[in-house]
């Protein structure tokens, strides 16, 4: 995918989240901080690609990581968002304020780069270290760009006019109605054999 389609893309991932409200931080979220914050890092994946725009700019960083991982490697996995949650976590002074929109801002316009790599028929290495790629190949590159701008396009008027606060998400949606059912699961289960 290219830059211009990853952009665009977190712009969809950004407001599909906050509409949808995903997150209790995400559904109070300033849009002024959300939206920046996943265009900053929406980008930041290809860093292991030397010709990726933001290679281009920073191939002190780059060029090693290419060697080290090749392109679509260990910054195109769910490990890569954990390590730099933690070393963020870790390095970040506590009084330093960054509004926990800004942060899960920043790691949603990661994760779009991931999602968004998994429309393209090289997919991504979710699980790495483990090779297999992780695909579902709607955008073929050797097409042109024009498919990815129209689906990228799309999106974005679909996470305008998905309304906000949905059911299947937010406060009563589905994930909390799942987190609720294991919990009292457990609880029941803990509460029987104690008895």
């Amino acid at each position: 995918m290219t830059a211009e389609g990853h952009i665009i893309f977190a712009i969809a991932s950004a407001i599909f989240a906050k509409r949808a409200e995903l997150t209790p931080v995400l559904a109070s979220a300033d849009w002024w901080h959300l939206v920046p914050a996943a265009l900053l890092t929406c980008l930041l994946p290809d860093i292991d690609h030397p010709k990726s725009l933001l290679g281009q700019r920073l191939k002190w960083i780059s060029q090693p990581i290419a060697r080290a991982f090749g392109h679509r490697g260990f910054t195109h996995s769910l490990l890569a968002v954990a390590v730099s949650l933690w070393l963020f976590q870790v390095n970040v002074p506590a009084d330093w304020l960054l509004p926990a929109d800004v942060l899960q801002g920043m790691t949603l316009g990661y994760l779009s780069h991931i999602v968004a790599d998994m429309l393209t028929p090289a997919g991504v290495p979710l699980l790495w270290p483990i090779r297999m790629r992780f695909r579902f190949p709607v955008l073929n590159s050797q097409k042109g760009n024009q498919l990815e701008r129209v689906l990228c396009l799309a999106l974005v008027g679909y996470a305008l006019w998905f309304p906000a606060g949905m059911p299947t998400f937010g406060a009563n949606g589905w994930p909390e109605q799942l987190f609720s059912t294991l919990q009292n699961g457990v609880g029941r289960i803990i509460n029987t054999r104690s008895d």
